[in-house]
């Protein structure tokens, strides 16, 4: 059982990564995620467990140096907000390529463009649709708590591996500068480079010697017939990953008329929508995804014939409400609520939607 503590999200971003036997963390300072660096900086965990933290000159040198260790077979890590994200998804591509493991964080700030320091879902279409070029997916993970910060870092190194692909922890300004009360991970060490031969042997670059071959790791293929086989190689592996990883959460689904679909900090706001709401009589329920990658779509599938509307309700203009309508195919209404640009919405402002959007608008 780890300790417990009261800690930022951010910080317990960086706490976690030291916790579970991260190698390394390389990345560059943007707000509002600039305490996970300052955070692995100040606890300097080079001296207790040797892992390497690294401020790159820019994102784009960050991503680089995570594709180097992971190549290595190395647990690797950065973070940024969401145009410092923009910069590294050139290096995801080709991570997705080269099928590496590695975390990545992005604690979503408001856009498009530079934008605002204030928390938004905006990036919901970046990191589910493959904002890169090429037919990839990276797993992403969308926590709601800093408790979720803290056991996400790990579940994300360990799907990492298990598929070899780059894991995304999708968090927002709220989850990443608020306090709560948190259970950190018990230490763990480092893998030794007996581990890392053992676990990532047939792949990682961890040289050549008299008992085995040279791996060459790149997302490089110029003949397009074996790049194809590469391709079809990634969709069976995203087809599986879909079939095993799929996580979400319910909340008072079980006689819900009408449901929320959020993630993250909206929704935790949806909770207090759906207390506003019963305490009118009007049973509403929450389907919260836990991974927006690979997406519970069978579950609202199977919750559209039990309730007469839905309601997606993120920090955007509407991205997520996508995937809840193409799961639902058209047999229940499906809305899209939400604030956008760094506005965060009220839990009275989505409950009046609900009324008025699906409810009223029966």
């Amino acid at each position: 059982m780890g300790e417990l503590k009261l800690m930022k999200g951010n910080e317990v971003i960086a706490e976690a990564a030291i916790r579970c036997g991260a190698d390394g963390y390389f990345g560059y300072p943007i707000t509002p995620q600039s305490e996970i660096m300052e955070t692995l900086m100040l606890r300097q965990p080079w001296d207790e467990t040797g892992m390497v933290v690294v401020q790159a000159e820019s994102e784009v040198a960050s991503i680089n140096m995570v594709y180097g260790g992971a190549a290595c077979g190395k647990r690797v890590m950065t973070s940024s907000s969401s145009p410092g994200l923009s910069l590294m998804l050139e290096g995801v591509t080709y991570l997705a390529g080269a099928e590496l493991p590695c975390v990545l964080v992005n604690v979503v700030r408001g856009g498009p463009g530079l934008g605002t320091i204030q928390p938004s879902q905006a990036d919901y279409n970046q990191a589910t649709k493959g904002g890169g070029h090429g037919d990839y997916q990276i797993i992403v993970l969308a926590p709601a708590s800093v408790q979720e910060m803290n056991d996400f870092v790990e579940l994300g190194f360990d799907l990492a591996f298990k598929y070899r692909i780059p894991s995304l922890i999708l968090t927002d300004g709220v989850i990443g500068q608020m306090m709560e009360k948190v259970i950190v991970s018990d230490q763990k060490p480092r893998w030794t480079d007996e581990q890392i031969q053992e676990i990532a042997g047939d792949w990682a670059t961890s040289g050549k010697t008299k008992d085995r071959d040279r791996n060459i790791s790149t997302s490089l293929n110029l003949d397009s017939e074996v790049q194809e086989q590469l391709n079809h190689k990634l969709q069976a592996k995203y087809r599986k990953i879909e079939e095993n990883e799929t996580r979400f959460e319910e909340i008072q689904t079980e006689d819900a008329e009408y449901l929320f679909v959020a993630y993250g900090s909206s929704a935790r706001i949806c909770q207090k929508s759906i207390q506003i709401l019963r305490d009118k009589g009007i049973k509403v329920g929450l389907l919260r995804p836990i991974t927006v990658w690979p997406y519970p779509t069978k579950r609202i599938a199977e919750l559209a014939k039990q309730v007469k509307g839905m309601l997606a309700v993120e920090m955007s203009a509407g991205q997520m409400v996508i995937d809840v309508k193409l799961a639902v195919n058209g047999l229940i209404p499906v809305e899209h609520f939400g604030r956008y640009g760094g506005v965060i919405h009220s839990p009275n402002e989505v409950a009046d939607a609900m009324e008025q959007k699906i409810i009223g608008g029966k």
